[in-house]
């Protein structure tokens, strides 16, 4: 593994914390140079000093499209080119349907779609003029099967996003098939996620079995080093997405993951 991400220059959104930060950290580690992206400047500094000698902080606000572009400049302008682009920024919602404001499903979409937009149209035209490249999207379960009421405009978003890579990935693969496009989807991680939610919520790193970030990070290491177009977290989570679309009656299986949920 240590080899086949040496000098890979990659940048990671949402790296000050939780996911991004575990991946920052285990790209450094690997010999890569991490580019660790994120608004909070002091927070995304002491991760990048654990990321190893080539990590290169940048703070931004990766809803802002100038500031998305911004990034990229000062990774290309610190190392010269961009190998692998990693669209891991987010945030969650403690919300249901009939509660939801304007600014609550605006900010989802904000977060965790426009801002994939941004950096895949910021960084597209330099990986085609290289003709090589990788966009990494992080999407969640929760995208796949809609199964927590309460975060029903995140579980939206990310149902989005997941179609707008599948979109991506299509149109590259027609036209530029050294580019790869990967749909990385965690469930329930052990980071300050669900407190951070808009509206609060449960400590995600307090939920039964909740799965290390460093363990998701490395599911992220390994599609970089072996580019595919979908990757689980976990054994078992593409097998019950399957069976959610199969089944005849999808309110009878949103039933019992409620009613599991729920602890009842």
């Amino acid at each position: 593994m240590a080899n086949e991400l040496t000098g890979k220059v990659i940048v990671i959104t949402g790296a000050s914390a939780g996911i991004g930060a575990a991946l920052a950290e285990l790209c450094g580690a690997r010999g890569a140079a991490p580019v660790l992206v994120a608004r909070r400047a002091e927070a995304l500094a002491e991760v990048a000093a654990r990321s190893g000698g080539e990590a290169l902080a940048v703070p931004a606000d990766v809803s802002r499209r100038e500031e998305v572009e911004r990034a990229r400049d000062a990774a290309l302008a610190r190392f010269g080119h961009i190998d692998v682009w990693v669209s891991n920024a987010g945030r969650g919602i403690t919300r249901k349907v009939e509660e939801l404001t304007d600014d609550d499903l605006d900010e989802m979409m904000r977060i965790n779609v426009k801002s994939v937009l941004y950096g895949v149209q910021a960084v597209l035209p330099h990986f085609r003029a290289r003709g090589a490249g990788h966009f990494v999207n992080v999407s969640s379960m929760l995208g796949r099967v809609p199964f927590a009421s309460f975060r029903s405009a995140y579980s939206a978003s990310k149902h989005a996003l997941n179609a707008l890579t599948a979109n991506l990935r299509m149109d590259l693969s027609a036209t530029d098939p050294g580019i790869h496009v990967t749909l990385v989807l965690p469930g329930v991680v052990a980071t300050e996620f669900g407190s951070n939610a808009r509206h609060g919520g449960f400590d995600s790193r307090a939920f039964p079995g909740a799965q290390p970030a460093g363990e998701v990070a490395e599911v992220i290491a390994d599609v970089i080093a072996h580019p595919r177009a979908e990757a689980y977290t976990r054994p078992g989570m593409r097998e019950q997405a399957a069976a959610y679309y199969a089944a005849e009656d999808v309110a009878a299986v949103e039933a019992r993951m409620r009613a599991a949920t729920l602890g009842r």
